[in-house]
């Protein structure tokens, strides 16, 4: 039985896809992450004394969140069990927990338990880890794509040390695809590659290593079905077809996403914002919610310095109800552009902020009695109205009464902006209430 059960992964082994194949078993092998462990740094000094307590493994796919648990698995003397929060239950990890307290009692051997895409883990999954990691009876390590402080239990977060991994870098990519060329074993080592279909696969990875090695595994494929048998850039290019981009939009991607567009917006440069928009149409990003997004920004961050923003950015959302995708890209693009574009002023922002204040503090003197509703049987009994003055009964439209309650004398929630038209606007409003443009 056990002689099967060898024959049966040494099978596994070879028939696994290249990117299982060439996962780096030791440190050493390792490629990447050299803030994180790289020498010197406490999760290596962990991994190599068998120290390490519970983490959670952040990062995106492809930069070895799950190659780094199978190199604490080689090298820990402590029991470690994986599994995976799409598949595993309340029950299951309840009875991990169960045998991993009878194990540390009876053999006093450590439980490392990996769960990978533990955001993917409702609540209730999560509060069943707590009290064993609380109590040491297993050394939890979780790995996710999304931000743990925003999908993980906090209770769980505040109990971990949180590695955050990045992307890998063109070069350490490159490094991950020779080594899988020299590689007689694991790797591809009879197969010939030219230089430009190297780099092709290595820009279409997006510093994912596990991408890169399924682009050359695929490649190597076309190349053994094509004459030559050789990878050159039209077979990188085929294999390669459309690179996918890592944007969960529920997830952390997501809102990183959208933060740079509408910074990009707000910065007054063109070419970022449209390049943003395009990466979120890409990655199958709601164009509703984009046009959302724009009509906000419209008087957030442009507001009275061109009232016309608004009128196309609303316009835009309208014409993506109206025509959808694909050719709602051009009425987006057109919307982008123009707000990139448009004198800024985020003085309507402020001004609802400061008057939101101002109201949240509970001093909510009553309405000055002349500006009362006077409309109805019984108001002018009850003085409302009195002493009103209607501004149309005199020059220009304006006389001087007061607006505001008793106890707000002085406030100035609305601070005009400088630039665009309502520089125009505030010039002139200061001419005719006070005679002192500035």
């Amino acid at each position: 039985m056990d002689l099967f059960e060898s024959a049966k992964e040494e099978m596994q082994r070879r028939e696994a896809p290249l990117a299982t194949r060439m996962r780096p078993l030791t440190l050493q092998e390792f490629v990447g992450q050299k803030d994180v462990v790289g020498e010197g740094t406490y999760l290596r000094r962990a991994i190599e004394e068998d120290k390490l307590q519970t983490a959670i493994f952040w990062g995106p796919p492809g930069s070895g969140k799950t190659t780094l648990a199978g190199i604490i698995a080689n090298m820990s003397r402590s029991h470690f069990q994986q599994i995976s929060a799409v598949t595993s239950g309340v029950a299951e990890v309840r009875k991990l927990i169960q045998e991993a307290g009878d194990r540390l009692g009876m053999q006093g051997q450590r439980t490392i338990l990996f769960i990978d895409e533990i955001h993917r883990f409702n609540k209730a999954q999560q509060d069943a880890l707590l009290p064993a990691v609380e109590q040491g009876t297993i050394v939890l390590i979780g790995a996710t794509t999304e931000n743990p402080y925003f999908e993980v239990n906090s209770a769980l977060v505040s109990r971990s040390k949180i590695f955050r991994l990045s992307p890998l870098s063109e070069e350490e990519v490159r490094t991950v695809v020779e080594r899988a060329l020299a590689d007689p074993e694991r790797g591809l080592a009879e197969l010939e590659i030219e230089e430009d279909a190297i780099q092709h696969i290595v820009g279409m990875s997006g510093g994912d290593a596990r991408i890169a090695l399924n682009i050359l595994e695929a490649a190597a494929l076309l190349a053994g079905m094509a004459e030559g048998g050789r990878v050159d850039l039209k077979i990188a290019e085929e294999a390669a077809q459309r690179k996918a981009l890592l944007y969960d939009k529920s997830g952390d991607a997501h809102y990183d996403t959208v933060s740079a567009f509408i910074k990009s917006m707000r910065g007054s440069d063109p070419h970022a914002a449209i390049y943003w928009l395009a990466r979120m149409l890409y990655a199958g990003e709601d164009p509703r919610f984009i046009a959302r997004r724009m009509v906000i920004f419209a008087s957030e961050d442009i507001g009275l310095a061109d009232s016309r923003a608004l009128q196309v950015a609303e316009a835009a959302a309208r014409a993506v109800e109206f025509v959808g995708l694909p050719e709602c890209k051009l009425n987006l693009a057109h919307a982008v552009i123009y707000l990139a574009l448009a004198p800024k002023s985020n003085s309507a922002t402020k001004a609802i902020a400061a008057a939101s204040r101002e109201v949240e503090r509970g001093m909510t003197p009553p309405v000055p009695i002349h500006l009362r509703d006077a409309s109805y049987n019984g108001a002018g009994a009850l003085g409302h109205g009195e002493g009103y003055l209607y501004p149309h009964d005199f020059p220009g439209n304006y006389v001087p009464q007061r607006y505001l309650p008793e106890g707000l004398d002085g406030d100035e929630f609305y601070r005009p902006g400088s630039e665009g038209e309502e520089k125009k606007m505030s010039d002139e409003w200061r001419m005719r209430l006070f005679d002192t443009p500035e």
